[in-house]
């Protein structure tokens, strides 16, 4: 498996809708999203409309629309995402769960490479399969924490301690709290 621009760009513009939605921003303009992550605007366009074919993200009409994700971050798996962009995961057709396609090998029952390629392709899709949209959004804004960096999807009035402050939800979750739930609080 190769990740190509497009889907490295397709999972960082995810990523971004991630983020900005955990800091109460739940709708982005693709220009907003191009200038951070310095692409043209036409090629994130062409990225979000495959997007949304594979409901990952909805576009919203209108001069405050733009795009948001489509379902909740804990229900997209970054393996899914890459299958959706860029096919399969297997490095070789032979081994693949989606798009296999018989190899050239005289016995592919005992070829050596086959059963690596197996081994390399369950690796990669055990890892893939495992993470969330909502596990690498929490883990980037920790960061963004923990280094005192402040998100672009964020006024730069705005101190960054209070908004990323972690709170449990009551299934004993760790989420991070909203603008809107940090200034409300602080107003009290």
């Amino acid at each position: 498996m190769k990740l190509s621009k497009r889907g490295e760009y397709a999972l960082r513009a995810l990523i971004d809708l991630g983020i900005a939605q955990e800091l109460g921003r739940p709708i982005l303009q693709v220009s907003e999203l191009a200038a951070k992550e310095k692409l043209p605007v036409k090629f994130l366009e062409q990225i979000f409309a495959q997007l949304k074919l594979g409901e990952f993200v909805k576009s919203t009409r209108g001069k405050l629309g733009g795009y948001s994700l489509a379902k909740p971050m804990t229900r997209i798996k970054f393996g899914s995402v890459i299958r959706f962009i860029e096919g399969p995961l297997a490095p070789i057709q032979c081994v693949s769960k989606t798009a296999y396609v018989r190899c050239s090998c005289p016995d592919e029952v005992h070829c050596g490479l086959r059963m690596l390629m197996l081994d390399v392709r369950n690796a990669i899709a055990k890892i893939l399969d495992r993470y969330t949209l909502a596990d690498i959004v929490e883990i980037t804004l920790r960061k963004l924490r923990r280094d005192k960096v402040m998100s672009p999807f964020l006024p730069p009035s705005t101190r960054l301690w209070p908004v990323l402050v972690p709170m449990i939800n009551p299934r004993g979750k760790r989420k991070f709290e909203s603008i809107e739930q940090v200034s409300g609080r602080r107003r009290k």
